[in-house]
């Protein structure tokens, strides 16, 4: 109970003008500046004491109620502490996972701050203290393949984790052509056999994980995504070419494999690199540059969309042809940085065997194109880094041939090429994938030809099988007169698939390229034109829809190149997403 007297006492300080009266209470400030001189003033007086002390009674009983919900939030938030504080793990680790054989097995999670925290594996039984944040994290020594076993995490409770398998992992990541399950984009994309190949997906010892499409502005501890068993039920869903990469090194291991999804069809590789590796390459600050174009833009897209629909809705009344619009970006997606944050980094945490990536078409925009051989070698060492595994295998696919619409200003060949020199990364190998394409179909149907190229890259450079894994490889061009004469590696019975040898160009010191005529001649080429009396440089396969010919013994064809040192255009346009 608030005593009125007491708040009268109260407020004496303001009639003796020691405090500023509150302007509550009208006039206030004159009376008691001037102070009662009279009986009226003192009537007066008495009665904007009376509204003074009423206010400060008033103001009192308010902050005690605020008081009151302080402390009672601070009691509900205090419960829900003690209320989560049992031990619990990452939904990474969640029954039917695989965990990385042969490599130090990495157990976190969280707890109460300082509780013991034991870890049981197998026949491993290790025991920890949560630091002063409420993290644990443990790592037992590395095991060979096998399962099923049970993991047993006790603190001031247990958790168990059944049906666990040891063998390998592998993260498969990119955009849409990684991203396309089995079941295909409907109305869009298919898969070729898709129904014979659901129907016969059922592999106990293949795990699948997929990771949810998430953009954030910070990194994530965790995703909201837990392991299944592939099944006919479970594949329809899944990335088609991590499926068939993985199916074809658990024929031929004979060891449990998991495979992680994180995916996101649409997006630029620069959203799937961290902020911090992002911002450590000054030359990579166009990045950040074309992000501030493309959010500029924001406010005019839903307005060009509706613009857009009307057209094609009069276009569709009027029965003329409707007209294909550019692409728009989702702006969430294409963060820098963003996609790693919410898709990637809750991973690191998580051992595996190494990398299997699909991505580019989306930095083949003009304005985007110049910088990929950049960020896509960062993106190679920034994962490595953060995974803290050294120099683990990074297997990727070389953009295939599409023919981009008129209204899309891309450049396939200088994607294709920067991939290509990623290849003086180590530990990496490429999958081609220029023969698969389809000029009227950025989703080739035939995902099994490059889960079996990666595959293959994975078996000999990973696996060390006795075999030939690459297409014929660039390796040097050297002007002979009117001609220019190219060596490769990786060339034993070195091909063509047609009667005349397809996809060179030719240019001199201008570099500006024509189409030449090539042969095979001692296991190289020679390449000319009538064009080009003094030939520098030689590319090969750079169309957007490339037709090319060209293969070694093992059927693998030879990828994108050219001759050039630098791969610069002397002008950056402006951006349309």
């Amino acid at each position: 109970m608030i005593d009125r007297e007491a708040c009268i006492q109260r407020s004496l300080p303001y009639m003796h003008g020691q405090k500023k009266p509150p302007r509550s209470a009208s006039g206030c400030n004159l009376i008691a500046a001037r102070g009662p001189s009279s009986p009226n003033r003192c009537r007066i007086f008495a009665d904007k004491l009376t509204l003074i002390a009423s206010h400060i009674m008033h103001s009192e009983f308010a902050m005690q109620k605020r008081l009151r919900s302080l402390v009672g939030l601070s009691v509900f938030a205090l419960i829900t502490v003690f209320a989560s504080a049992e031990v619990r793990l990452p939904k990474l680790l969640s029954d039917h996972m695989v965990l990385q054989r042969e490599a130090p097995i990495h157990i976190w999670g969280w707890s109460d701050p300082g509780e013991q925290v034991s870890v049981q594996l197998h026949t491993q039984n290790i025991s920890t203290r949560a630091s002063d944040l409420g993290v644990w994290s443990v790592y037992l020594a590395p095991e060979p393949a096998g399962g099923p076993f049970e993991l047993i995490v006790h603190g001031t409770n247990r958790v168990t984790i059944p049906d666990i398998l040891i063998g390998d992992v592998w993260f498969a990541s990119g955009q849409s052509n990684m991203e396309i399950p089995l079941n295909g984009y409907p109305g869009l994309a298919v898969i070729k056999n898709a129904a014979q190949e659901i129907a016969q997906a059922n592999h106990p010892e293949i795990r699948l994980l997929t990771i949810p499409k998430r953009s954030s502005f910070y990194p994530l501890d965790d995703v909201d995504a837990g392991w299944t068993i592939c099944t006919p039920a479970t594949i329809g869903q899944f990335s088609a070419v991590a499926y068939f990469f993985g199916r074809e090194l658990h024929e031929r291991e004979h060891v449990p494999v998991g495979i992680i999804d994180a995916t996101w069809g649409g997006t630029p590789g620069e959203a799937w690199v961290s902020l911090d590796a992002l911002s450590s390459e000054s030359s990579l600050m166009p990045v950040f540059a074309i992000r501030a174009q493309m959010t500029d833009s924001w406010s005019t897209i839903p307005l060009v969309v509706a613009e857009e629909k009307r057209k094609e809705l009069a276009a569709k009344a009027a029965g003329r042809p409707i007209i294909e619009h550019a692409w728009h970006a989702d702006p969430t997606a294409w963060a820098p940085g963003g996609i790693f944050n919410g898709m990637v980094a809750p991973e690191t945490a998580y051992s595996i065997k190494g990398v299997i990536w699909y991505q580019g078409e989306s930095n083949s925009l003009r304005a985007l194109a110049p910088m990929y051989q950049r960020v896509f070698r960062v993106l190679i060492a920034d994962w490595r880094e953060k995974w803290h595994e050294g120099d683990f295998p990074f297997l990727f696919v070389q953009l295939s041939s599409f023919e981009p619409s008129a209204s899309e200003d891309q450049i396939w060949g200088l994607i294709r090429e920067a991939q290509r020199r990623a290849l003086s990364l180590t530990n990496t190998a490429m999958a081609v994938s220029l023969d698969v394409g389809l000029s009227d179909n950025v989703h080739p149907p035939d995902k099994q030809t490059v889960g079996h190229r990666l595959a293959l890259a994975a078996r000999g450079l990973v696996y060390h099988e006795p075999i030939e894994y690459s297409g014929p490889l660039f390796r040097r061009a050297t002007p002979e007169g009117s001609y220019m004469r190219v060596w490769f590696d990786h060339d034993e019975g070195l091909a063509s698939r047609t009667t005349v040898v397809q996809g060179f160009e030719i240019a001199d010191d201008d570099h500006h390229f024509v189409p030449a005529t090539a042969h095979l001649v001692d296991g190289s080429v020679t390449v000319s034109s009538p064009r080009v009396t003094k030939p520098k440089y030689v590319r090969y396969g750079w169309a957007n829809y490339a037709v090319t010919s060209l293969v070694n013994g093992a059927g693998l064809p030879v990828s994108t190149f050219t001759s050039e040192d630098e791969l610069l255009l002397t002008q950056r346009p402006q951006a349309h997403f």
